[in-house]
């Protein structure tokens, strides 16, 4: 991925990961728009961001993604990275009942937001020198976490969805990239300083020098064992892998 000059939108990009992506690409000289939907927030961080922009965009909805899509195409025709990065986490139990309202809006957060955005763009990324869409999973498409079992298969889903993405604009100048994070330290659930948790600073750090020569996936050294999930071997790893953080449950107050 070219690393600067570009015109780049963040979604998810007033904290956490996202943030994180954006001041880094705001510092290295490129043109940031950073879309959430607390206002507030994003002022916020475009002020400490002078030249950095906002945009309102509630993720959920598919008609509000066409008319953010269609005014930032007016707005910025340069714009050529599409960073898919809001998503939430609730917890749940695959083995109980489930919040049906929850559901949904963790599968239109976390699937249908990412692919109606991209969508919605890529038309546009086709006709500029060189674009980059790059979708943010998670470890847990590869081990689930029983805990966010929905969430957990969201992220598989985006891995998956990534995959056909990238097949399908493999003949264009669309070059489609994946970042998989660990536990980052972020408000994602609950930021605690917990120390099995990758500090969020360490993480933008080791994912940026691994992106201008990436051609597939962006993987922090901390998630390779858990990605080369051994075939027959998943299910004790998987099991293994929740029974550690049963045993020693993540914070989330």
């Amino acid at each position: 991925m070219q690393m600067t000059g570009n015109t780049i939108l963040i979604t998810g990009g007033a904290s956490g990961i996202g943030r994180g992506l954006a001041e880094a690409f705001h510092r290295m000289g490129n043109q940031v728009i950073i879309a959430g939907r607390r206002k507030a927030l994003l002022q916020e961080v475009a002020k400490a961001n002078p030249g950095m922009d906002t945009v309102e965009l509630d993720i959920t909805d598919a008609a509000q993604i066409q008319r953010v899509a269609d005014g930032l195409i007016a707005r910025y025709p340069a714009l050529n990275v599409v960073i898919n990065n809001a998503g939430v986490m609730p917890f749940d139990d695959a083995g109980g009942e489930l919040d049906d309202a929850q559901a949904v809006k963790l599968v239109e957060t976390n699937l249908l937001g990412p692919v109606r955005l991209s969508a919605a763009l890529v038309g546009h990324l086709k006709k500029q020198p060189h674009a980059t869409i790059i979708n943010n999973s998670s470890v847990l498409a590869y081990v689930p976490l029983a805990a966010t079992a929905l969430y957990s298969a969201t992220k598989a889903a985006i891995h998956s969805y990534t995959l056909s993405q990238r097949f399908m604009l493999r003949d264009t100048k669309v070059q489609v990239l994946e970042i998989a994070p660990p536990w980052v330290d972020t408000d994602l659930i609950h930021k605690s300083g917990d120390a099995r948790a990758m500090p969020l600073e360490q993480f933008i750090a080791e994912t940026l020098a691994k992106l201008p020569e990436a051609t597939t996936e962006v993987l922090v050294d901390s998630v390779l064992p858990m990605r080369a999930n051994p075939g027959a071997g998943e299910h004790a790893l998987v099991n293994g892998f929740n029974e550690a953080l049963a045993a020693d449950p993540i914070p989330v107050a």
